[in-house]
């Protein structure tokens, strides 16, 4: 792939990587468990696609009432995240399952999503996971002009008022990834030549996301016209009120974990070099919530647990409780930050005065 032209530094007195790999080796060794997921993940795997699906079914098959209906499409889209965080993030990665093709078969479930397998890939994997908070290479720092992240973006008069409007925006993330955002990641992925792992022909990309997209429109919005003696315009607004409920899950949560006042969004230098090495950057540039929050545990797909994925991103979720401990008891020993919020709604918070801070005008440089 051609990648950004950012380096890493090497150096590393504290040995901090080398000693938090040996030790969570040990505890993985000592404990003769897999790395992957087990039964916990395949329940929780059941139940997910059992939130998303099963009211699909209830609504196609069943003479029950508008409000009903309503219910129902805002199940499907608290289902449409969880599989998302914890099924498809989890395929992606390849923590889901030691065999190749459990994986890829997770990692599909990105298709019925909305989205697609090879674009998200690239930029959660090798543009986000590699560059975490580096303005420029993080895509997902760049909300295009609408919301400032970083003082390294272009502030426009608007952005004063983004800690009041970004929320109502947060609820469009998979509802554009189902219109537009593969059509233009897609272009400028293959343009640039990036991928994880093998590269796909320009043709089979194309062909592929006109395939997956008809067939993603056709379960969701033709076949309801056909079957369900509606109007039209109701369905559209089921469709838009799944997405924005799913969207929404998914933005808040992924927020939380980089653009919050903690969270550091440090540049190269002049020659391209980066402050830390590439695990000690993710220390500085991401941060926990809610570790101790069972439910949020549980339904965010350890998305919470954001230090322990970006230094281990191919370990399952479902392991980030118990490696947590190693992980925090290496950095505070080699002097390092280890940067969490006690509870979401800190979280939440402390992401919104980020945005409030980031909205205020820049002062002059003299």
């Amino acid at each position: 792939m051609t990648a950004p032209n950012i380096r890493f530094s090497r150096e590393d007195s504290a040995k901090f990587f080398k000693t938090l790999n040996k030790r969570v080796n040990q505890y993985f060794k000592e404990n003769n468990i897999k790395r992957t997921g087990n039964w916990r993940l395949h329940t929780k795997t059941i139940v997910m696609f059992s939130l998303f699906l099963t009211p699909y079914f209830l609504i196609l098959t069943l003479n029950i009432s508008q409000w009903w209906m309503l219910l129902l499409t805002i199940v499907m889209g608290v289902g449409m995240a969880g599989v998302g965080m914890n099924v498809m993030h989890d395929g992606n990665h390849d923590s889901y399952s030691s065999k190749k093709w459990i994986n890829k078969l997770m990692g599909g479930s990105m298709y019925i999503l909305a989205g697609n397998v090879y674009n998200w890939q690239v930029q959660h994997n090798v543009l986000h996971h590699t560059y975490t908070n580096i303005h420029g290479h993080d895509e997902d720092m760049d909300a295009g002009r609408v919301i400032r992240f970083t003082k390294h973006s272009k502030w426009r008069r608007f952005h004063k008022f983004q800690h009041y409007y970004s929320i109502f925006l947060y609820g469009l993330l998979t509802f554009n990834w189902a219109l537009t955002t593969d059509f233009k990641q897609t272009k400028n992925y293959l343009a640039r030549k990036l991928s994880y792992g093998k590269l796909p022909s320009p043709l089979k990309q194309w062909s592929t996301i006109v395939i997956t997209k008809t067939i993603y429109l056709s379960i969701w919005i033709l076949i309801p016209m056909i079957f369900m003696s509606i109007a039209w315009w109701k369905i559209l607004i089921g469709f838009f009120i799944m997405h924005y409920v799913a969207g929404l899950i998914l933005s808040v949560v992924f927020q939380l974990a980089h653009m919050v006042e903690e969270a550091q969004m440090p540049i190269p230098d002049k020659t391209g070099t980066m402050k830390n090495t590439w695990a000690i950057h993710q220390l500085f540039t991401t941060v926990n919530f809610s570790t101790k929050n069972r439910l949020v545990n549980w339904f965010t797909g350890g998305l919470n647990h954001q230090v322990e994925h970006h230094i281990f991103p191919h370990i399952s979720h479902i392991h980030y409780t118990k490696i947590s401990k190693i992980v925090k008891q290496t950095a505070i020993e080699c002097n390092l930050p280890y940067n969490e919020y006690k509870t979401t709604r800190k979280a939440i918070i402390a992401h919104f005065k980020h945005l409030k801070e980031m909205g205020m005008k820049p002062a002059i440089q003299s």
